[in-house]
C-alpha cells in the first residue's frame, strides 16, 4: 500500500537539486501538488538562478503533476512570507512545508 497525497499541497524549499528536489519529485509522483523553491544561488550561497526551481517543476508537470515554481529568499521574513503567499494563491491551502534550504559550510577539516 502506498501512501497517496492527492489533493495535498506542499511547500519545499530548497527544491532545486538534492535532497529537496528529491523530496519534490517523490511527493508529486504520489499525487501532491508542490510549490518548488529554490534562489538557485551556487555552493557558497552566492547569486541567484530562477534555472533549478523551473527544471524541477518542468519535470513535474512533464510526468502529469502539479507544481509551481518559487524564487524567493526563505532567509528574510519577506521572502517566506512570498512563498506561503503564493502557494495559498496558486493551490488554496498548505498542508505540508519542508524546510530543506540551507548551505552546508563545513569547516571542519
Amino acid at each position: 500500500m502506498s501512501i497517496r497525497f492527492d489533493g495535498r499541497v506542499v511547500v519545499i524549499t530548497g527544491a532545486g537539486s538534492g535532497l529537496g528536489k528529491s523530496y519534490a519529485l517523490h511527493l508529486a509522483g504520489h499525487g501532491a501538488r508542490v510549490v518548488v523553491n529554490d534562489r538557485g544561488g551556487n555552493v557558497e550561497g552566492a547569486g541567484a538562478s530562477n534555472v533549478p526551481a523551473q527544471l524541477v517543476v518542468d519535470e513535474i508537470k512533464r510526468a502529469g503533476g502539479e507544481a509551481v515554481a518559487n524564487f524567493d529568499d526563505v532567509s528574510e521574513v519577506k521572502g517566506a512570507n512570498n512563498l506561503i503567499g503564493q502557494a495559498l494563491d496558486q493551490f488554496g491551502t498548505v498542508d505540508v512545508v519542508i524546510c530543506n534550504a540551507g548551505i552546508l559550510r563545513d569547516k571542519s577539516s
